[in-house]
């Protein structure tokens, strides 16, 4: 029982670690990162709050989840770069920056959103 929240301490301290590093610039939109068991997703939230874009793996196709997720930053960028917004803070909130996560960030860099 004591191991499981250490755990999930650990998990707030490294969630709200992020959060703080992200809402230090408030003039850059936060590109927010949610995973779960089956999908991922990622969406771009302005310094008032406000949902400027969308992306999720729910509608891609794929085999191989970090290819997916790829996508998923790939259209997060599109979108961006559409509403003109070129650069972002990225807040992975409580994920480690590895796999899916770090695979939605290196898709969002290829299609030339900076960080």
């Amino acid at each position: 029982m004591n191991e499981i929240k250490h755990t999930i301490s650990r998990r707030r301290a490294r969630a709200a670690k992020t959060k703080a590093r992200s809402l230090l610039s408030r003039t850059r939109p936060r590109l927010i990162v949610h995973r779960s068991n089956r999908h991922i997703y990622a969406q771009l939230v302005g310094g008032d709050g406000k949902i400027l874009a969308v992306a999720d793996s729910s509608k891609l196709k794929g085999s191989d989840p970090i290819e997916v997720s790829q996508q998923v930053g790939r259209a997060v960028a599109k979108l961006a770069l559409e509403k003109k917004i070129s650069e972002v803070v990225f807040d992975r909130k409580h994920y480690k920056y590895h796999g899916r996560v770090k695979a939605i960030a290196e898709g969002a860099r290829a299609e030339g959103l900076r960080f």
